[in-house]
Parts: C-alpha cells; structure tokens; sequence
C-alpha cells in the first residue's frame, strides 16, 4: 500500500463524550462519529475539516450529537451507519433539540439539519459489506452497546491494511443484545474505548444487578415512596424495563404502574420495530412466542405536562424511569424537584454520571442542591434515599474489556485506547501491553497516529 493511513482524534481522547476521529488514506478524508457531551454547558469536539464520508458506530449524542452540524456548514456526503441507529440517532438529536429550547440554550443546529442527515444516511446491516470506495471497503458488526450499535471493520488498500473501531462496546449477554463481535477475517489495528478501563472498574452481574434493583425497589414500594430512576431514552431504559418486567410478573415485587417519560416510548417502539437486532432469547420469545417484555401493560407512557404533574400529586406508590440519564434537564428533574425532600421516595441511579453533571452530585450524596429555577437560582433539600445499581451498564469493565482483547481472533498488532478518563486509557493500555505483548498506547486530542 503506498499511501498513506493515519487517524487524528478531534475529541473524546482522553474523556468520555465528544467522540470524533478523523480516517485519511489515499487524499480522502472520512469522519467516524462526531458526537457532543451534552452537559452544561455542552462539550464539542475540534472543528471537523471537509471530509468525504461520515460513519458512525450508534446513536448517543456523545457518538452522533453534532452530525447535523456538518450539513448547516454545506456538508453534502453520505453517512454509514446501521438501520436502527440512523432512527435512534434522528430521535434522540431532536430531542436534544427540544429539550434546549425549553432550557433556554442556545442550539448548534435546527431540526432542517436533521432532516438532512435523514436523507443522505446509507443504512447498513451487520455482516454486509460495502465499498466505499474502489479500495475500502466496511462491514459492520454488533458491538452489543446498544440497539444497532457497531464496530465497524474497515479493509483497506485491498486488503493491504485493516482496522476497527468500536465506538462504545459490551462483551457480555446482555437482557437486550448478544455480546460485541472480537473475530474478524483480519486485522491489523483497533481503536477501543475505556470507558470502565480502570484498575478498580468491575461490574456486579446482570444477576446481581437485578437483586439490588429488587431489594430497593421492595423497600420503597413498602413504604408506600415513590421510585425515580434517571435512564438514557435508548439502552438502560429497555433494560430496566425488561427487569422490572420480569420481577412484577414473577411477583418478587408489588405491581405497580411503570411510566415512561421523555423519549422512552419512542425509543422502546423502536426496539420493536427491529427485532431482528436482539439477543436470541427475546428473538425467540417475540418471534415464536409473541410475547415481547416490552409491551407489558405494566408500562404507561406519559404524554404530556399535564398527566407528569398528576403523576407527581398521585399519592400512591409507583416507578418513574425518565430522561434525561444524567440529570442535565429534561422531566427527570420535575419529578426529582417535587419529591426529593420526602424520605420515602428513592432516586435510582442506573448508568454513568459524567463529571460536571447534577446526576454525578447527587448520586455523590450532596443534599444542599442548587437548581436554575425559571432563571432563579433556588436552594432544593434532598431527603430521598440516594441508590446505585451497577450493572446495567452498556460499557464493559474492565475484566470484561481484557477479556475482549483476550479472545480477538486475529488480535491486531496495535492497539489504541480512548473515550475514557485519562488514568483509564493509561491503565488498560499499559496492562493490555503487559499481557498480551501488544503495541499499545493512549491517545490524546489533535494526536495523530500513522498506521502506514
């Protein structure tokens, strides 16, 4: 191959959020991701230079948030990316929208720019492989984050160099998807992010998980107290849901109404549109069975301001799983301000809290927080019971992230840490280097690195 090949990371390095990583070979340019960190304020990554192709690996905002940015600025190329991501993607992006425009924030782009996006998305399914171009050609696989969530394979130069990139993955069965795919024809180099990369980064069970969540839940429930559970709409949501699902049909714990607030409902009718894409127990349950954990009448979508603030009066005991995951607006926050001063009520915190965000200072233990009121600043008392269930996470620890590596099949010559804490991609480059005798290193922002 005689041109050449190099990444240059525009942002999401050395933290988690704002990932985007720019591909050049042979005098073209390709984007893989361009997400944002939506926290207050947001996060961006570098401006991206005119580019040829986007790729993107899913559908969260840290992944795919400033997309319709590029078309406001005349972009005018295609965008590759599986089926159920180019749904999720446009569904969250909107929302992000709507939920700015409530908050007062200024947006970087419009809902025409989405709706952009919409039309120049290629949309492909795992296993299938496209030409790019005359030399490169992609293949997506499940990288079992969330629903159509990829590592994406790319055969470069003839097959002269290949590489991949994981965007966010989960090397474990989860309750909604099979583990990430780690064997490939060849490969020579792979971007893997760290997430939970950390020396101490070890996850309960799935088995485990669901016991916490019980025994909190059969407290609360008991005391007649209300649960509040902050959930990203696409992933954590559907999970919760599933075992929330299961414990009230199996009666481990009382049955009471489930609502869904934010983008939830939505998001969840996509899961069922694309069955196709899950694991094959609820393949097998929704295709042979007809019954779909999803659908359960336990859940209530709420559809409005009005039916949220009935819910927040009603005085008998339910569950809320509500956006936004980590606190920084959206319905999660009118639930947590009417009921965080009554002991009775439990917040839940089920997935990752970024550093900066309420949800981190809360889930903390602050019990003095200051909100942005109607553009007041107000003083809220948290009295509630302040809960974590680890283990629904979508991100892999840290075992299972060594284990990845462990039984990647070829394993690739060089490594590349990022999307992680700095400490977190130092440590699991260094310990992956150790065991497995592999080229490894940890990438900073606006660092290039030549393959070839």
């Amino acid at each position: 191959m005689d041109s050449d090949l190099q990444i240059r990371f525009l942002g999401g390095s050395d933290k988690v959020g704002s990932l985007a990583m720019l591909l050049e070979t042979d005098g073209q340019r390709f984007l893989f991701d361009y997400g944002m960190t939506p926290s207050k304020p947001p996060e961006y990554p570098m401006p991206a230079p005119p580019v040829d192709n986007v790729f993107l690996s899913h559908a969260h905002l840290d992944h795919s948030g400033l997309v319709p940015l590029l078309y406001k600025y005349n972009f005018d190329g295609p965008i590759y990316c599986t089926p159920p991501t180019r749904d999720m993607m446009t569904l969250l992006q909107m929302d992000y929208l709507k939920v700015a425009a409530a908050d007062a924030r200024k947006i970087p782009y419009g809902s025409e720019d989405v709706k952009e996006v919409i039309k120049h998305t290629i949309p492909v399914d795992y296993g299938d492989t496209t030409d790019i171009t005359p030399d490169i050609r992609l293949t997506f696989h499940n990288a079992g984050h969330i629903l159509g969530s990829s590592l994406a394979h790319f055969h470069i130069g003839d097959g002269l160099y290949n590489i991949a990139f994981s965007g966010d993955l989960k090397y474990e069965r989860t309750w909604l998807f099979n583990p990430a795919v780690n064997h490939f024809p060849r490969l020579e180099a792979m971007f893997m992010e760290s997430t939970y990369g950390g020396r101490s980064d070890f996850q309960p069970s799935r088995k485990d998980a669901t016991s916490n969540l019980r025994e909190i839940a059969k407290r609360c429930l008991k005391n007649n107290g209300k649960i509040l559970i902050p959930v990203f709409a696409v992933g954590r949501s559907q999970e919760v849901m599933i075992v929330l699902e299961k414990l009230m049909r199996k009666k481990e714990i009382k049955k009471v109404p489930v609502y869904l607030d934010g983008m939830i409902w939505e998001a969840t009718a996509i899961h069922t549109a694309y069955p196709e894409y899950l694991n094959n127990k609820l393949r097998s349950q929704t295709f042979q069975k007809g019954k779909n954990p999803l659908l359960s009448d336990i859940f209530k979508r709420v559809d409005g301001h009005e039916m949220r603030q009935r819910i927040i009066r009603e005085p008998d005991p339910c569950i809320v799983l509500a956006t936004s995951g980590m606190m920084v607006g959206g319905p999660v926050m009118e639930y947590f301000k009417s009921w965080a001063d009554n002991e009775k009520n439990t917040i839940v915190f089920v997935g990752y809290q970024a550093e900066g965000s309420l949800g981190r200072r809360v889930q903390r233990g602050w019990r003095n927080i200051s909100l942005n009121i109607g553009g007041n600043s107000t003083q809220l008392k948290v009295n509630m019971d302040i809960e974590t269930v680890d283990g629904f996470s979508g991100h892999s620890d840290r075992r299972q992230l060594m284990n990845f590596v462990g039984n990647m099949s070829p394993r690739p010559k060089r490594l590349i840490f990022g999307h992680g804490e700095e400490s977190k991609c130092l440590d699991l480059s260094s310990s992956i280097h150790k065991k497995f005798n592999l080229n490894t290193m940890a990438i900073k922002n606006l660092e290039t690195v030549r393959f070839v």
